[in-house]
């Protein structure tokens, strides 16, 4: 119930009906504010209790400095949560033991229940076994049940034990498509003591790319599975005012160039300006000519930036948007009214004041891709080859390499546009084709016969993977005619996708398919063996799937550098498949076009594609589509019906899915035998009070990383393998080896998830120096007691064994990536106490601080690498029990002691931000915080 001491409560009539809203004007300073922080300051308005929630948040809020430091804590109460199964099937894993753990400490388990709307999409499951073949859709659904069987019963006893919790089945869509295309409200409502509230949409959900709602004027972003479980729970989001930085956007993208060479521009731009726990608005005249699905795309995108959110306002493209994809007259007419009252309609002749200002004239965009491991990291089409020839360099360089037995001199640019080691905020200047050197280009021709018998060769740079995936482009109707056009136009020039490249198209939504088939491309896109495998985020999260087995053995057993090019957001190393060591991002249409070149190593402008029926050369240009057809086909294959048709039943699932046995009851029946869903330890022994927060004494250092450690290096993710720690575990409880599935797949099973944390076969602990200089991969470490290398997982049991707490150190940007909850889950059950890194990224620091990890930065400017430190140390942290006497310390003591005596002595900065996250820490968690406030 809100105090309304500021007044601001009053009535909005729309049609024939009657909305209670709490007005923006109500309090001199708001109507100012950028869009983004009217969300924030209505939804304070609108909470406000006088107690966690003041009049002087508001005021706070009326106030803002755009250029001051962020230090004033609010709490902002997101309108739902939306999930996807991979993290969220944790959340309703945590909520069904929390239930248990309110009925041992006397309370009704029941009071367990999302408070706030809570919608998750099963998307995260589909693998791609099967591709190039008109059944592969049909097949990989088959699979995906067969391997989740356990997974999907317990999300459909879920369904039915928990209030306000809907779950959208496997083979509907992405999460962020189906919340872009139906889940969004735009403008909520909901009855209180009588009456109908209306409120801004807004959310938070368990990935990083909720963000791409932000395209649709829904302020939203990503947090960690226990932050979303909390604002299930009724919990607000502990935050800082943020500084926002304006982004105007003028002209038009030009011919050739696609949304997501606009996207990945402005990728490039943010992260090289720093906007990493900022909101990023666009502004200005510019933004009413920006499409709703380019908008979409651009705010996919947010976390690629650094930024919390990347928000367009509301206009009359977003309520066109919202009547297409068939949302009700009565809802749209509400969007735009209560909009327009409260000043959150798009006005370009007013602006607000923004922190810091950045500009990008569209018709400056040049067709791009991205790669070979970072997202920012962009290049420009003309010198991809040459760019990808400076990358294969340093591979052969720093990966070992082997066997380089020819070699020839080409053209690359003098400084590697891609450099491995390159940070956020100095990230490199686009490659360009006229700063050159010569260097030596590595080749290497490989014989293969493939499985039909085709006789040729792989080398470098080979393009095994070619995959139209990923909500960021698959959104976006534009780009993805654009490539069935282009699949087209080299169908009739008689090109074909070279024979070792998996070619593979995973649509977000079922309406992609819909308009295919009404444009009639489906059959030049399968012709070029782009068949539908799922509906599913698959290559993007490395769900791509096995390589041909022929393929694979010549590219392990020659030590291939080979390629994946894809249409999606992320690249990270050991992401999409074992067997490919560089990844590149790309438009859906230049996707097709390197699976028709075959190779990274391939310049499109003056090498062709291959000839035609009467032998002349192909070229790039000569196959790529106007873009005026293809905003034609665009008007005239995309209806409303389509998705009234496709969203009709969305819950309901197919046969499969309404077939599953449903357990029943209000607290589930754990089996004993599942290797896919058991109960975690959280909440074992707790007492109505906290236990007292202890100093970090004699502790040794598990990990000691480099910068740019993402949650895909800490998180269980991927295959998991037969002679890994969570492989020998799956082994002895009678899981045969074809059965192991996903790391992400037995997100519900705590004892495989903390034997791969750590385990990425890409992550570098400097621990395990080689003689040569170089580091061990994997997930493996130096066991401090006896002096020997051995796997994470080993030596933290032996570690919590011998009753001694661990500390990881690590780099600048640690914890950059997808908001995998698990990255901190798995961190704490290894007995990690504390992680002191140079810079955290804003969800992995929040996740940490949520599972009792305390975050510490080095002094400014110092590493542990200046400090000479080289993790053989021992490490004593005093002062972290002031947080039982409710204190916040903002720096600690940290004494690390070396063998030989020798002290090094530093005051780390304490990143428990807010006064909500100290309360977090002293309770142990988040989730324990929350058990003892509803209990209580």
């Amino acid at each position: 119930m809100s105090a309304n001491s500021l007044g601001s409560k009053s009535t909005l009539n729309v049609g024939d009906k009657q909305y209670e809203i709490f007005r923006l004007d109500a309090v001199p300073g708001l109507e100012g504010l950028p869009y983004s922080l009217k969300i924030l300051a209505e939804a304070l308005l609108r909470t406000e209790d006088g107690a966690n929630i003041t009049a002087d948040h508001v005021r706070a809020l009326a106030g803002w400095e755009p250029t001051a430091d962020p230090d004033t804590e609010i709490q902002f109460t997101p309108a739902r949560v939306v999930m996807q199964d991979f993290t969220g099937v944790p959340c309703v894993v945590d909520l069904a033991t929390m239930r248990e753990a309110v009925s041992e400490l006397g309370g009704d388990p029941t009071v367990i229940n999302p408070l706030a709307p809570a919608e998750m999409v099963i998307d995260h499951s589909v693998v791609i076994d099967i591709f190039g073949r008109g059944d592969a859709l049909e097949r990989n659904t088959d699979l995906e049940y067969e391997r989740n069987r356990e997974r999907y019963q317990f999300l459909r006893w879920g369904q039915t034990a928990f209030d306000n919790f809907k779950v959208v089945p496997p083979g509907t869509g992405i999460v962020h498509q189906v919340n872009l295309e139906y889940l969004a409200r735009g403008v909520m409502t909901r009855d209180v003591d009588g009456t109908t509230q209306a409120y801004p949409d807004s959310c938070v959900g368990t990935d990083s790319h909720t963000t791409m709602i932000n395209g649709l004027g829904v302020l939203g972003w990503g947090v960690g599975g226990i932050e979303a479980e909390a604002a299930m729970l009724g919990q607000p989001v502990s935050m800082l005012i943020p500084k926002v930085v304006g982004f105007k956007l003028t002209g038009e993208i030009p011919a050739g160039a696609t949304a997501t060479d606009v996207v990945l521009t402005i990728t490039e731009m943010l992260r090289r300006h720093g906007v990493v726990g900022k909101f990023v608005e666009f502004y200005g005249e510019g933004v009413g000519a920006v499409p709703l699905a380019n908008r979409a795309t651009i705010g996919n995108m947010s976390p690629e930036f650094g930024s919390t959110a990347a928000i367009f306002p509301i206009d009359a493209v977003t309520v066109d948007y919202l009547r297409l994809t068939g949302r009700s007259e009565e809802q749209v007419a509400l969007v735009e009214a209560y909009c327009k009252e409260q000043g959150l309609w798009h006005d370009p002749t007013r602006e607000a004041a923004y922190s810091e200002y950045l500009e990008l004239d569209l018709s400056t965009v040049v067709p791009s891709i991205a790669g070979p491991k970072r997202p920012q990291d962009r290049i420009e089409l003309t010198a991809a080859k040459s760019a990808f020839g400076t990358s294969i360099l340093d591979y052969a360089q720093h990966e070992e390499l082997h066997g380089l037995d020819e070699s020839v001199e080409e053209t690359f640019p003098a400084s590697d546009p891609i450099a491995a080691e390159a940070h956020a905020d100095d990230a490199p200047e686009p490659a360009h084709a006229s700063s050159v050197a010569t260097k030596t280009r590595p080749h290497k021709h490989v014989p293969l016969t493939m499985a039909d018998g085709t006789e040729t060769a792989l080398d470098h740079g080979a393009v095994v993977i070619a995959s139209i995936t990923s909500c960021t482009n698959t959104s976006n109707p534009s780009v993805m005619l654009a490539a069935a056009l282009l699949a087209r136009n080299a169908n009739e020039k008689g090109l074909k996708s070279k024979p070792w490249v998996k070619t593979s198209m995973a649509p977000g939504s079922q309406v992609v398919t819909d308009y295919y088939e009404k444009a009639g491309l489906w059959p030049d896109l399968e012709a070029l063996g782009f068949h539908l495998v799922g509906y599913g985020c698959t290559t993007c999260i490395g769900n791509s799937g096995p390589l041909p087995q022929e393929v694979s053995d010549v590219v392990n057993d020659n030590d291939l550098a080979v390629v994946s090019v894809l249409s999606g957001n992320r690249n990270f190393e050991g992401r999409i498949n074992p067997d490919v060591k560089m990844n590149y991002l790309a438009s859906p249409p230049l996707v097709i076009a390197y699976a028709l070149a075959g190779t990274m190593d391939h310049d499109f402008d003056t090498e062709p594609l291959g000839t035609d029926t009467e032998g002349n050369d192909v070229f790039l240009r000569d196959i790529w589509p106007d873009a005026a057809e293809v905003e034609s086909i665009v008007g005239s294959s995309i209806t409303q019906e389509m998705f009234e048709k496709d969203y009709a039943d969305v819950f309901a699932g197919d046969a499969r899915w309404q077939n599953l046995p449903t357990p029943a009851g209000k607290t589930f029946e754990w089996a004993d035998d599942s290797t896919y869903v058991r109960k975690p330890p959280y909440f074992e022994g707790m007492g109505l009070e906290p236990e007292p927060v202890q100093d970090i004494g004699g502790a040794r250092v598990l990990a000691l990383l480099g910068d740019s450690v993402t949650t895909d290096h800490i998180s269980p993710a991927g295959s998991i393998k037969a002679d890994s720690p969570a492989g020998i575990y799956l082994a002895e409880h009678g899981v045969e080896r074809r059965d192991f599935n996903s790391y992400g797949s037995r997100r519900g099973n705590h004892e495989v998830m903390i034997r791969g944390t750590f385990a990425n076969i890409r992550l570098k602990n400097l621990l395990l120096q080689k003689e040569d200089g170089s580091v061990v991969e994997g997930g493996f470490t130096l066991d401090h007691l006896t002096g020997e290398q051995t796997t994470i997982y080993d030596a933290s049991v032996a570690y919590q064994a011998a009753g001694i707490p661990l500390v990881v150190l690590a780099g600048k940007e640690y914890g950059t990536g997808s908001s995998r909850d698990w990255a901190a889950k798995g961190t704490r059950l290894l007995g990690v106490s504390a992680v002191i890194a140079e810079s955290f990224e804003r969800i992995h620091r929040s996740n940490l601080i949520g599972m009792g990890v305390l975050p510490l930065q080095f002094p400014a400017g110092e590493s542990a690498s200046s400090l000479g430190l080289d993790g053989t140390e021992t490490f004593d942290i005093v002062g972290v029990s002031a947080f039982s006497a409710g204190e916040h310390p903002r720096t600690l003591p940290v004494k690390a002691t070396k063998a030989d005596g020798s002290v090094v002595e530093f005051d780390a900065v304490v990143r428990i931000d807010t006064p909500g996250e100290a309360d977090y820490f002293r309770n142990g968690g988040i989730l324990q915080y929350v058990l003892r406030s509803l209990v209580s």
